[in-house]
């Protein structure tokens, strides 16, 4: 039988087929307009194409580092070449808006990344190849550089940001010149803010709604669709929607189907035996394994006892509750499907406290798991990040189970973070040790790939306990090998081993030990970076954005007027500048709020409502922002927010965090107040922005640094990224006598 998959790409081909067939007979050239018609209409198109420029931003951001694994570790890599392709179409705004060009891009960047041969993961290679590197750690990636499939790669990867490039530029195009054709700059971007908002707001309400890829370009391609001028270029673009469909459609059974998370995609495939009887559900999150759904009822295994390749006891499920009190509280931060409460239930826990932040794992746990451990009155069941549980939580616990926690997943589209970032770092752990009762145990189980994260974990341990763990290697899975590490503050873990010969045997037979030639440098909220060795920009991080900065340049060169002048160092000193400001702001909040979803939805919209709230201001009462008065206080509030220790700040957990929003809400205010000044009376509304877009390409770029120097020290440059923008309005009042003065009040 052949693969649905194969069938229904397929079919996309053979709809492509058709739709270009009738192209050439009406023979069509690759400029479709944009209309010029009334005001009204004009406006309807700026709004329409901010909306879709934010919404697919997301759409393809969120979609490819799920196909090709490497765009999900790189920092910011599919956002720098949305903002590229942009930026392009900005200074392009005079030329031919090419939607074609741009609806063939999609389309060629789903058949390349949807191609169903070769185990339909023909892109797998390029992960491992760009990944290769023993300084950082990506599943599946290959352990050793090899030049040529790394050069193979990278021309792969090339194309592929040339693709998300052109999606972009006849947005840009459009943005641009509709924010020209407005009754004053800055009357138009502000319309252009306001689609924006909306566009994250569908987005975001999308994925809450856990809607699939095929919805997300959907509504992209609908979009181009209404945005053409002619009535038959609106049916050949709408059309596209069909084979795109195709393309992205996986076939779903009751035993196999995919859901699309808030966070990530989630495969789901249920095991039976012969008799039909569930044994088991795996999990894959974004292709990679990440857990199973496992039947490990005492009944069960009664009647299936060489199911599971160890003993009951010895399963690593099982194994935690053999530290502890006999009927223990706990708490499992990673809940995931519900296989760590099933077993705290078994082994008779008086109560237990779940927390999972993935929606859709947690309603496959209350679902699909056999033993209904979510059912139960004595799990609690939390739906939020674990760190932000900590900070609220004031119960303690006789165990504290750190489960599935290690993810890849990006927490957000807009910053470099994780979900699991703020997890496991040096403040963390430190909190986790102070929810513990007296003989309260923490019990941690993660799959240690390279020596390096076995050494930071004990090495983050043994600060937090001031002693070393007990570590012993087990089975994650019935096929993955796990590392645990089992520490107390007080004598609990001894007093186990000696009670239970059993456990001493078992654990002195799998102890493992790590040590590394340099001592590696410990995770804080700080520098957070987990799969990371040191503080330096790994090899692979290097390689990429060199195929982004040559990628910009060789397009950017492309355009005549470019070669003939330069961008306006302060729009494009803004845009880096915001860029790094915006990374703070959602970081810092998701240390207090979490890294949810929510949090994410809430900190990009405030940015942009603030953004928008400047633009207001300065529309309405010019006269009562002096320029001087506003880079004061752009440049003091940035040096509030980097003096302030909001770490040594006592109190009420939402409260600090508000105060920590307002904090960064202030430069972000300011900022915006500065650049629209500067926009209400530019010549080249196009050229302002797209040096703006391409200044949040650099910025992008320098968020790197952040590997070495931590986030904090972010703001310093950020600062510094500001002053030169201070620079440039100094440099264009030195150059063009009749600019407006600096401390001029208009």
């Amino acid at each position: 039988m052949m693969n649905p998959r194969i069938v229904t790409f397929l079919l996309a081909i053979g709809a492509l087929a058709v739709w270009r067939l009738a192209l050439y007979r009406k023979r069509h050239d690759d400029t479709i307009g944009v209309s010029t018609g009334s005001s009204r209409l004009q406006l309807s198109q700026l709004l329409l194409a901010s909306f879709l420029t934010i919404f697919l931003e997301l759409a393809v951001i969120r979609w490819i580092a799920v196909e090709v694994r490497i765009f999900a570790y790189i920092k910011n890599l599919a956002l720098l070449v949305c903002f590229l392709g942009f930026g392009l179409g900005c200074a392009l705004a005079r030329g031919r808006v090419r939607w074609l060009t741009a609806a063939n891009a999609l389309l060629g960047l789903l058949i390349i990344v949807r191609w169903p041969w070769q185990g339909g993961r023909v892109l797998e290679g390029l992960s491992q190849a760009l990944g290769a590197a023993s300084d950082v750690e990506i599943w599946g990636a290959g352990k050793s550089w090899n030049w040529a499939h790394f050069t193979l790669a990278a021309a792969v990867a090339s194309l592929l940001l040339f693709l998300i490039t052109c999606i972009f530029v006849p947005l840009g195009q459009t943005v641009s010149r509709q924010i020209e054709a407005a009754p004053s700059p800055l009357h138009g971007y502000s319309w252009n803010l306001a689609g924006s908002l909306i566009g994250i707001v569908g987005f975001l309400g999308a994925c809450r709604l856990m809607l699939s890829p095929t919805i997300w370009f959907g509504v992209g391609l609908a979009g181009f669709a209404l945005l053409q001028s002619e009535r038959r270029d609106r049916y050949l673009m709408a059309s596209l929607i069909v084979p795109a469909a195709l393309l992205l459609h996986d076939s779903a059974t009751n035993d196999h189907f995919s859901i699309w998370s808030p966070y990530q995609q989630i495969e789901f495939t249920r095991i039976k035996l012969p008799d039909g009887e569930f044994v088991a559900a795996n999990l894959f999150v974004n292709h990679v394994g990440y857990q199973y759904i496992v039947n490990l009822s005492p009944e069960f295994l009664a009647r299936h006892p060489h199911v599971m390749g160890e003993p009951s006891e010895e399963n690593h499920f099982n194994l935690p509750f053999r530290f502890g009190k006999a009927t223990p509280s706990v708490l499992i931060v990673g809940a995931g499907a519900g296989n760590d409460a099933a077993a705290a239930l078994r082994n008779g826990s008086r109560f237990v406290d779940a927390v999972e932040i993935d929606p859709a794992i947690l309603a496959l746990g209350k679902s699909q798991h056999p033993e209904r451990p979510y059912d139960s009155a004595q799990v609690a069941v939390h739906l939020t990040d674990a760190r932000n549980f900590l900070k609220r939580s004031q119960n303690r616990y006789d165990l504290i189970l750190f489960g599935a926690l290690d993810s890849h997943t990006q927490f957000s589209d807009y910053s470099n973070m994780r979900l699991d970032n703020f997890v496991y770092t040096l403040e963390s752990f430190r909190e986790a040790r102070d929810h513990l009762a007296p003989d309260g145990v923490l019990y941690l189980k993660f799959q240690v790939n390279r020596p390096w994260m076995g050494e930071r974990l004990l090495a983050l341990l043994t600060q937090t306990f001031g002693k070393p763990p007990l570590m012993f290697r087990t089975n994650l899975t019935a096929f993955l090998p796990a590392t645990c590490f089992v520490i107390s503050s007080s004598n609990q873990v001894e007093k186990a081993l000696a009670a239970d010969p059993r456990l001493a045997e078992l654990v002195a037979r799998n102890r493992v030990a790590f040590a590394s030639s340099s001592p590696v440098p410990v995770t804080t909220d700080d520098w957070p970076y987990l799969y990371q060795e040191g503080r330096w920009i790994p090899r692979t991080y290097f390689s990429v954005a060199l195929l982004v900065i040559l990628l910009g340049l060789a397009l950017y060169w492309q355009i005549p007027e470019a070669r003939g002048s330069t961008p306006s160092l302060f729009f494009l000193s803004m845009g880096a500048g915001f860029l790094l400001l915006e990374t703070q702001a959602i970081s810092r909040l998701a240390l207090y709020f979490g890294t949810t979803w929510l949090v994410n939805a809430i900190a990009i919209g405030a940015l942009l409502a603030t953004l928008l709230l400047g633009n207001v201001m300065i529309e309405l009462k010019p006269e009562l922002w002096r320029r001087s008065w506003t880079v004061i206080g752009l440049l003091g509030s940035l040096l509030i927010a980097y003096l302030i220790p909001f770490r040594s700040i006592s109190g009420s957990t939402r409260y600090v965090g508000s105060a920590v929003a307002l904090t960064f809400a202030i430069p972000v205010f300011f900022a915006g107040l500065l650049f629209a000044e500067e926009f209400r009376i530019t010549d080249s509304p196009s050229s302002a922005l797209a040096a703006n877009m391409l200044g949040a390409v650099c910025g992008g770029l320098l968020e790197n640094l952040s590997l070495v120097v931590g986030m904090r020290a972010l703001l310093p440059i950020t600062i510094g990224l500001y002053v030169l923008a201070v620079c440039g309005l100094g440099w264009r009042r030195f150059s063009s006598p009749a600019a407006v003065p600096l401390a001029d009040s208009t």
